[in-house]
């Protein structure tokens, strides 16, 4: 602990207790900030200063590794250099994540460890039947109960027939947790969100889970300044290295949200099907960038869509369309108060993206930026129309 004036005033190791801890800093508590590093076992000191009306602060672990990192380290070199970035502003800040959703979130990313296990299982039954050079019974997805009958009959090896049937007794229970835990979520969701949750499942290719995964990362998109922010958070973007004017690299790739960046990756591979215009601009980008920078590309426009839907609580086709491409002018006009077109576009120019389903939660609520939309006319007004709108708002895409 230090004051203003940079001298040390406690400097010693306490046990995770909050009595301890509190007693500890009493006779400063009036006037402290209470900094941590942000690892895994920061929830109950952020709830326990919350509790005491203690200022609380997280510190990212990864810039604060990059800022003091020295020769020696340990728990006493460490805690002094993060106190001294404290009070010399230089503590790099990082988000903490509200109580009252960060249980639900750390259940979403548990669901998420078991739905990858349970495609282990699934794996390691087709590469058995490539073992032995044999053709699974079924040629669909093994997720599904239908698709696994007779695998474990298939092979008269009774020690592979167990494997076989281990694996899929393993899936069995899986399937039944993911079940329970998707329907807790999904309940605890239409409580902490419902319209955010709603607004996202309109977005094609973003489903159920995703729209769960994307809701409980973002939290709430006001927390990001800027568009700019929030691509680099949820790791769309590459952080640039310049020397004397030169490119030197790129860095900072584990720094971000992993779940956000898994979520939008398979958003954009959900949103090509059945999507012919969005295949053949994925083709467009491919020849220039090639296959896997495409989907890159992609995936950080769907990124930048997303939190413009946020943002404004709605997006019509158009604008997700150009925000998809990039780079294009974005008419005001096109920001409505409901997540689907309020003037059905022409079927030839749409007609590579399913309809958005209605928001009803958004289209009785006021537009939150009415200097953009300008004033929205009565459904029965007779006069002329109203004059077109001066200006535009650009929204430049991810290259």
């Amino acid at each position: 602990m230090l004051d203003d004036t940079g001298t040390v005033r406690l400097h010693k190791r306490l046990p995770c207790d909050r009595a301890r801890f509190v007693e500890a800093i009493e006779p400063y508590r009036s006037d402290v900030v209470v900094g941590s590093e942000c690892i895994f076992c920061w929830y109950w000191l952020a709830d326990l200063c919350a509790a005491e009306a203690i200022t609380f602060v997280l510190g990212h672990a990864l810039y604060m590794k990059a800022i003091h990192g020295g020769k020696a380290k340990n728990d006493r070199i460490d805690s002094h250099k993060a106190a001294t970035l404290l009070r010399g502003g230089a503590f790099p800040m990082a988000f903490v994540y509200p109580p009252e959703m960060r249980a639900t979130r750390d259940l979403m990313r548990r669901r998420l460890f078991f739905a990858r296990k349970r495609a282990e299982l699934f794996g390691h039954i087709r590469m058995t039947f490539q073992q032995y050079n044999m053709a699974l019974p079924s040629s669909g997805q093994l997720r599904y109960q239908k698709h696994r009958a007779g695998l474990a009959e298939a092979f008269d090896d009774p020690a592979v027939r167990l494997t076989i049937e281990a694996d899929l007794a393993l899936a069995d229970r899986y399937d039944t947790v993911l079940r329970e835990l998707e329907r807790t979520i999904e309940a605890q969701a239409q409580i902490h969100d419902p319209d955010a949750l709603e607004l996202l499942r309109t977005i094609p290719g973003v489903g159920k889970i995703l729209a769960l995964s994307l809701l409980y990362e973002i939290h709430h998109i006001g927390r990001f300044d800027s568009v700019q922010r929030f691509s680099s958070y949820a790791r769309l973007v590459k952080s640039e290295h310049r020397s004397a004017g030169k490119r030197t690299g790129s860095g900072g790739a584990k720094i971000g949200n992993a779940h956000l960046k898994w979520a939008f990756s398979e958003a954009a591979v959900l949103f090509l099907k059945g999507n012919p215009r969005a295949q053949a601009h994925l083709k467009r980008l491919q020849r220039k960038h090639g296959k896997a920078k495409a989907l890159s590309i992609l995936a950080a426009r769907l990124g930048r869509s997303v939190y413009f839907m946020l943002k404004n609580q709605g997006l019509r086709h158009e604008s997700l369309l150009r925000l998809i491409r990039g780079g294009e002018t974005v008419s005001p006009d096109l920001i409505t108060r409901a997540g689907r077109p309020a003037v059905s576009p022409a079927a030839d120019s749409f007609d590579w993206m399913p309809p958005l389903a209605p928001h009803p939660h958004i289209d009785s609520a006021p537009h939150p930026s009415p200097e953009l939309t300008g004033p929205v006319p009565p459904a029965d007004a007779s006069g002329p129309e109203p004059a077109p709108l001066a200006r535009n708002r650009t929204v430049r895409g991810y290259r």
